[in-house]
């Protein structure tokens, strides 16, 4: 590679060594002597530099680069053209791709959940600048040393408010992550980028891409025509809730699809808290009881209806109905025991549990009023409205603050949940401590908790965003 020799680059850039070959362009590592500090190199691959409109393209990748800054989008150093070739001098990223980490194994969720929050602000960013990826897939999403993801490789990106380089027609972009109006030749969109997102946690949850095929042809037209497998059935250990996440992000309409790619994130970190799983109950004698509770004239477990509640929080009014018991209709439970070497299923009819006694004095008017403020945001929680809940709860939480009442321990969880939900870490641990030291622990509260605990770098107190200090 003498091109790169001292007279191309003044001497300022030595130990060369290509480290990946891509379809457009070559990248080297190495080492800026003036800063003293590693940096990769892209060049434009050869067989392209002499076409003019691959070379505006490559050049358009540095200007659409350089004009972001988030610390999740890979920085730009330097830009220009050697021999005719364009290059790129940007920050040099040591720890792979998340392509590179499928490679070797199964991801743990939560790991996963945090490397798509990471893209997701990124992405966010950009389309807030008018920035379409248009190739987003773990290739494109590089770590560093700390395990940080950085969004990579803007080459075929376009600014949206600019002419774009490529006419319709054209399609760019990687088959296994291609959003079905991409395939069709149509110009990408934000809405494309967040499909090509949920590919990359599909894959990330479950080991492979949601539509595999012979070949990259193939693979796209599933993309197009096919609905997507559910995830939990080729991962058990996922709870069902992330299926309904997962099949918006990969809606074949791209109007479907989540708003943004961080509520996209919010909603799959949610659902990853979601447990639908039977309730398992050690008996006096020691045999493990395994009940799930059938309601007449219901089309659902009460198990799972709970299961959905819990998802951010379970509004007031409706967590109080299912704490009441409900009707006082029988129940058709289906038991399962099981003792050394046997397992026995059966079903049996139960008289529901008498109610439980009134409170001793009514919430007053204002504690009611509170109480139904945090059921109407936590509605809008669900359609993943959090701008819009964030201040009906605060007013919410003001109101019941001290109360001791389980409005208060519903509403401090979904105060936390919302502000999490939005990048801020402003009181969530301690809002999730009220909330836990009202109504005991939940698997909800710990979910939430360690992701904050992660994300805000121990900051329990007033703040900004994630990992403020």
């Amino acid at each position: 590679m003498a091109r790169l020799g001292p007279r191309g680059f003044a001497a300022r850039y030595v130990d060369i060594e290509l480290v990946a070959r891509g379809g457009m362009a070559d990248v080297y590592r190495a080492t800026d002597s003036v800063l003293g500090r590693a940096v990769a190199i892209k060049m434009l691959a050869d067989r392209y530099a002499a076409d003019d409109d691959f070379r505006a393209r490559f050049s358009r990748e540095a200007l659409t680069a350089a004009s972001l800054s988030h610390p999740n989008v890979v920085t730009i150093f330097d830009v220009g053209e050697l021999d005719g070739t364009p290059f790129i001098v940007m920050e040099y990223l040591g720890g792979g791709s998340l392509a590179d980490r499928l490679r070797d194994g199964r991801v743990p969720h939560d790991t996963s959940v945090t490397w798509l929050d990471q893209a997701a602000g990124a992405l966010d960013a950009a389309h807030a600048a008018g920035i379409v990826h248009r190739d987003v897939k773990p290739g494109n999403l590089l770590l560093d040393d700390d395990g940080q993801v950085h969004v990579s490789d803007f080459g075929i990106a376009r600014a949206a408010a600019h002419d774009p380089l490529t006419s319709t027609g054209t399609i760019l972009g990687s088959s296994g992550y291609m959003a079905p109006e991409q395939g069709r030749g149509e110009p990408a969109t934000p809405d494309s980028d967040r499909y090509a997102l949920g590919c990359v946690a599909f894959e990330l949850l479950t080991g492979r891409r949601p539509f595999e095929a012979d070949s990259p042809t193939a693979e796209a037209m599933l993309h197009a025509s096919e609905p997507p497998p559910h995830a939990s059935q080729l991962e058990p250990s996922l709870p069902a809730a992330v299926d309904t996440v997962l099949l918006r992000a990969l809606a074949k309409n791209p109007d479907a699809r989540p708003r943004s790619a961080k509520a996209f994130v919010s909603g799959l970190r949610a659902a990853l808290l979601d447990d639908n799983a039977p309730t398992r109950l050690i008996s006096p004698s020691g045999r493990e009881v395994q009940t799930r509770v059938l309601r007449k004239n219901s089309r659902r477990p009460v198990a799972l209806v709970a299961a959905l509640l819990a998802l951010a929080g379970a509004g007031t009014a409706a967590g109080l109905a299912l704490s009441s018991g409900g009707d006082d209709q029988p129940r058709t439970v289906v038991v399962t025991e099981t003792t050394p070497g046997t397992t026995q299923v059966r079903t049996v009819t139960v008289d529901s549990p008498p109610p439980p006694p009134p409170p001793p004095t009514a919430p007053s008017r204002s504690f009611a009023s509170a109480a139904a403020a945090n059921d109407r945001a936590y509605e809008m929680m669900q359609k993943e409205d959090f701008e819009g809940a964030l201040p009906i709860l605060e007013d919410a939480y003001a109101a019941l603050a001290g109360s001791g009442t389980k409005a208060e321990a519903y509403t401090a969880y979904n105060l936390a949940f919302t502000r999490f939900a939005l990048g801020s870490c402003q009181d969530v641990l301690p809002l999730l401590d009220r909330s836990e030291s009202i109504q005991g622990k939940r698997k909800e509260i710990s979910g939430l908790r360690r992701s904050a605990e992660k994300s805000c770098k121990g900051n329990r107190g007033k703040g900004g965003g994630k990992g403020d200090d």
